[in-house]
C-alpha cells in the first residue's frame, strides 16, 4: 500500500505559541508536512501550563508531536536573519504572535509575500486586524465571554466557562481550513496567499444559531443546561437507581416510538400539547415531568433496553476516566520520555495514518537546521 501522505514534501515555518497555531500546525504535520516550530529561547510557554504527561505539559503533548523545534531570539539581527532564511524555503507561514509583533520584527504576510510570492501565509489573532479590538490581547476565556458563548452555555446561576479552550480549537480548526485550501489555490494560480483567522470571528460563527434567534427571531436563548433551548424532549432524566441518562428526539416519528416503546403511552404522542417540538417546547415542563415519571420507575439497564428497542438516541453523562476507559475511544500510542502515553485519535481516520504519534520536541532540538529536503537544488537553480 502507498505510504505517501497528502502534504509529503510541504515544508511549514510557524512561529506560535500557546494553542490556535500550534493545532493548525500539528495537523499538516499528521498529514506529512514538514514543520519547524520556532520558540523564544525559553520555549512555548504552554509547554508549562501543567507537568500531567511524565512532566510534559498535556496541551504541549497534544498538538506539538512531530515537529522540529528551533528556538531564536528574534530581538536578535542574527536569529532574524535565521528565520528569514527559513521561511524563504517555506510553503506555508503560520503566526500568533500578539498583534502587530510580527510585523513589527519584519515578517508581516504581506510583505512577505511580496518577497516570497508562492508563500502562503496564514495569521492567527485575537480580534482580526481592524476594529476598536484589534489590538488587544486574546486568550480563550476572555473572547468566550467577550462572543456572548458563556451567556448561552451551561445552566443558570454564575457564569461558566466551556470546559475546552474551544475558541483556540476552533480557530486552530478555520486556519488548517484555510490554509489547505490556500494549498489547492497555488496549484492553480502558482501563487501563495493570505490566511487571516481570528479567536473571535472563530467563535462568533459558532454562535451563528443564538444571533440569527436573537436577531430575527423571538430573543437569544436562555442558559438551559442540560436542556436544548429549541428542542424538547432534550435532556437528561433521572433513573430508579440514580443514574442520569440523556435523550433526544429529533421528529415526529421518534416521538412516536419513544411514546409508544419507551413511555408505554402511545395516546401521549397525539395530545395535543405534544404534537410538533414547537408545542412541545411550549409545554416543556408537563412534557419533562411526565418522562420522568416514567424514567423514575426503571433502572439505568431498563432505560436502555428500551430506548435501543424504540431507537431513541441517547447518551450516559460520563466523567473524564469513564471517557478513559470508553469502548468507543480510539488513542494512538506516543512516546514521552521513554514512556508510553496514549493521546486520543484524531477524530477523522485516514489511509495514510501512523500507527503511533511521533514525540514531541525539546526546546531547540533541531536547531540549527539543516537545508529543507528538496529546496537546496531549487533555490539553486
Amino acid at each position: 500500500m502507498d505510504s505517501s501522505k497528502p502534504l509529503d514534501g510541504i515544508f511549514v515555518v510557524a512561529l506560535e505559541q500557546a494553542v490556535a497555531a500550534p493545532y493548525c500546525s500539528s495537523r499538516l504535520a499528521d498529514a506529512g508536512a514538514r514543520v519547524v516550530k520556532v520558540e523564544r529561547p525559553s520555549g512555548d510557554f504552554a509547554r508549562g501550563y501543567d507537568r500531567a504527561v511524565f512532566g510534559e505539559s498535556s496541551y504541549f503533548v497534544w498538538i506539538n508531536r512531530g515537529k522540529e523545534s528551533v528556538a531564536l531570539d528574534l530581538t536578535r539581527e542574527a536569529d532574524k536573519e535565521r528565520l528569514h532564511a527559513l521561511v524563504a524555503q517555506a510553503d506555508v507561514f503560520i503566526q500568533n504572535l500578539a498583534p502587530g509583533a510580527a510585523a513589527r520584527l519584519g515578517f508581516g504576510a504581506d510583505a512577505l509575500r511580496t518577497k516570497y510570492p508562492r508563500l502562503i501565509t496564514c495569521d492567527i489573532s485575537g480580534y482580526g486586524e481592524s476594529g476598536p479590538l484589534h489590538l488587544l490581547k486574546a486568550y480563550d476565556l476572555l473572547v468566550q465571554a467577550e462572543s456572548g458563548l458563556v451567556a448561552v452555555s451551561g445552566a443558570p446561576g454564575p457564569w461558566g466557562r466551556i470546559g475546552v479552550s474551544i475558541c483556540d480549537i476552533t480557530a486552530g480548526m478555520n486556519a488548517l481550513i484555510g490554509v489547505q485550501q490556500a494549498l489547492l489555490q497555488r496549484e492553480r494560480t502558482g501563487r501563495g496567499s493570505g490566511v487571516k483567522v481570528s479567536l473571535f470571528d472563530s467563535a462568533s460563527e459558532l454562535m451563528a444559531v443564538p444571533y440569527l434567534q436573537a436577531r430575527y427571531g423571538a430573543g437569544a436563548p436562555d442558559r438551559v443546561g442540560l436542556k436544548h433551548p429549541s428542542i424538547a424532549p432534550y435532556g437528561s432524566f433521572v433513573c430508579s437507581d440514580g443514574r442520569e441518562i440523556v435523550l433526544s428526539i429529533q421528529n415526529e416519528r421518534e416521538w412516536e416510538s419513544f411514546c409508544r416503546t419507551v413511555l408505554d403511552d402511545a395516546a401521549l404522542a397525539t395530545d395535543a400539547r405534544f404534537t410538533g417540538n414547537n408545542a412541545r417546547t411550549s409545554n416543556r415542563e408537563v412534557l419533562e415531568e411526565s418522562i420522568q415519571q416514567v424514567f423514575g420507575l426503571l433502572t439505568y439497564a431498563e432505560a436502555v433496553d428500551r430506548l435501543t428497542e424504540a431507537q431513541t438516541a441517547y447518551g450516559a453523562i460520563n466523567s473524564v476516566h469513564d471517557l478513559i476507559a470508553h469502548p468507543q475511544l480510539r488513542t494512538r500510542p506516543m512516546d514521552v520520555h521513554g514512556r508510553t502515553v496514549e493521546v486520543p485519535a484524531p477524530p477523522y481516520v485516514m489511509e495514510w495514518d501512523d500507527r503511533q504519534f511521533p514525540p514531541v520536541p525539546a526546546i531547540d532540538e533541531h536547531g540549527p537546521l539543516p537545508e529543507p529536503e528538496g529546496r537546496a537544488a531549487k533555490v539553486a537553480a
